[in-house]
């Protein structure tokens, strides 16, 4: 069987596809059989772990050597909640209006189609190119992030795969195609306070221990100051206190906690030990003698990093302004992505879609958008290999 290659047709098979999280729903299967017949050497690893689904996953690499240059990205979607709020079948990849709807659409296997069809095309009219253009995709982005990424960079490491950059087709786009590139990420650290008191009446506060005051205290400490004032890439640091409570359903017991719970995103001033030993200081301070407190962090694989604007960056910010006619901002703004694991084996880029639907419903993206961005992705390979030419 030849498959029809075109950013739109790989789309609508990938969308027909239920793969949400971690089912596979033959979403890779195809991926497998498209990349297979254009001659690309492709395996399927499945990983697993103690407490969580076992997930399958894809690598795939055509050529030899360097410079290797790989796309990255996911097949597993989010549910689709109840498909009778949708327009159309969240699975039916029909088109409406210039608009391909379906669940993935934009988040991502939109993007996932027009890095096929960019590779695809590049491989027919460079038969002979010299490096390499790879395929890492999981299947497990969306879920509990244990099985996927991770474990499939350690994978192909373990093989002897070294890749030179990396796009990630992540939906960076706010507005229209073009208007930004993420060059980085923000860290995110999650930490817990408990301030212990003493349960009592509250007409005999002598005889109990108000934690209340205490916490209050304490997250004033937290919030009193910025963490800092920004970088040239990123905005300043955040702390932002997301639960407070107490547990305590009666307005007449003086409760025996306070529990507090705050997310920072933090920028490259910071990492996960030095913000941790910048809040104990805060705490302490704020605690003084009298507010007993435990705080506890939870463990981060969110580091903020970035790539700085290079000849890569030049690479794909030149293709977007040749195909859109805009120069893209370079942005390190959101939330986190798979790109903090691939940064630690080579530079990546992220870019793809139009965000503003993704994990929606009625989630889609416009057909033509998908031909635009299959072009700048193909615009972005000619430049690459071009260079070693």
């Amino acid at each position: 069987m030849t498959h029809d290659t075109s950013p739109l047709s790989l789309a609508r098979s990938l969308l027909r596809c239920p793969s949400v999280t971690p089912e596979e729903g033959g979403a890779l299967a195809f991926i497998e059989s498209v990349l297979k017949e254009a001659g690309f050497e492709v395996h399927r690893p499945v990983f697993s772990e103690p407490g969580t689904p076992d997930v399958e996953n894809l690598y795939a690499r055509y050529g030899e050597g360097e410079p290797y240059l790989l796309f990255a990205g996911h097949t597993d979607v989010v549910p689709p909640g109840d498909p009778g709020r949708w327009t159309h079948d969240p699975f039916g990849a029909e088109i409406h209006e210039g608009e391909l709807y379906g669940r993935g659409a934009v988040d991502m296997k939109g993007g996932i189609a027009c890095m096929m069809a960019a590779a695809l095309a590049f491989i027919r009219d460079n038969p002979g190119f010299k490096g390499s253009i790879g395929f890492l995709i999981t299947g497990d982005e969306e879920g509990p992030a244990v099985n996927g990424t991770v474990k499939l960079l350690d994978w192909a490491t373990a093989r002897g795969e070294c890749f030179d950059h990396c796009i990630l087709g992540e939906p960076t786009n706010p507005n229209r195609l073009g208007d930004m590139i993420k060059i980085g990420r923000r860290g995110s650290l999650t930490g817990k306070i408990a301030v212990e008191g003493k349960q009592g009446h509250v007409a005999y506060p002598h005889l109990a221990d108000n934690p209340i005051p205490g916490m209050m205290r304490l997250l004033n400490g937290l919030l009193a100051e910025p963490l800092d004032h920004g970088t040239e890439h990123f905005d300043a640091s955040k702390l932002e206190v997301t639960t407070v409570d107490v547990g305590n359903p009666v307005s007449n017991v003086i409760p025996a906690e306070a529990r507090a719970t705050f997310n920072i995103r933090f920028n490259d001033l910071w990492t996960p030990e030095g913000l941790e030993a910048e809040l104990v200081r805060r705490l302490d301070e704020a605690a003084g003698n009298s507010v007993r407190y435990r705080l506890t962090m939870e463990p981060s694989n969110a580091i903020a990093f970035i790539t700085p604007p290079n000849a890569f960056v030049g690479f794909i910010s030149d293709a977007i302004e040749a195909e859109t006619g805009g120069r893209p901002k370079l942005s390190t703004t959101g939330g986190t992505s798979d790109a903090r694991f691939i940064v630690k084996h080579c530079p990546v880029v992220e870019f793809g879609l139009v965000g503003q639907t993704m994990h929606q419903t009625d989630e889609r993206v416009a057909v033509a958008d998908l031909d635009r961005l299959a072009a700048i992705y193909r615009k972005v390979l000619d430049a690459y290999f071009s260079q070693t030419a």
